[in-house]
């Protein structure tokens, strides 16, 4: 059950990067409208705060990283509880699919850690 809980926290640290590299470098070329649904015009207006929020994914990653390379059920177990507040949040607020894409993935890995 370990190496489970290890490869879903890994995938939810993985997804974050990805964000990371979507909001801070790619939100207003082609690959991040499309993923995003956004108009040329708002995402240029929009890619400080964009790059922004990529930052907070990175934290995200690096937290769930830092965790997983020392061992740290605790530390794994924060920033998963991070990640589905933040997606519980964002399906609310922006769109249900958060919730699918990143709340679920942490919540599962959650369940992962606990269960290990």
């Amino acid at each position: 059950m370990t190496m489970l809980a290890n490869v879903l926290v890994g995938l939810v640290a993985a997804l974050h990067l990805y964000f990371l590299v979507l909001e801070m470098f790619f939100w207003t070329k082609p690959l991040g409208r499309k993923v995003f649904r956004l108009e040329p015009e708002f995402a240029e207006a929009s890619k400080t705060l964009a790059a922004n929020q990529g930052l907070y994914n990175g934290f995200l990653a690096a937290g769930l990283a830092w965790g997983l390379v020392a061992g740290k059920v605790d530390v794994q177990l924060f920033f998963l509880g991070c990640v589905v507040v933040a997606g519980v949040y964002g399906a609310a607020t922006v769109g249900k699919k958060i919730l699918y894409v990143q709340a679920l993935p942490a919540a599962l890995a959650m369940a992962a850690v606990l269960a290990s």
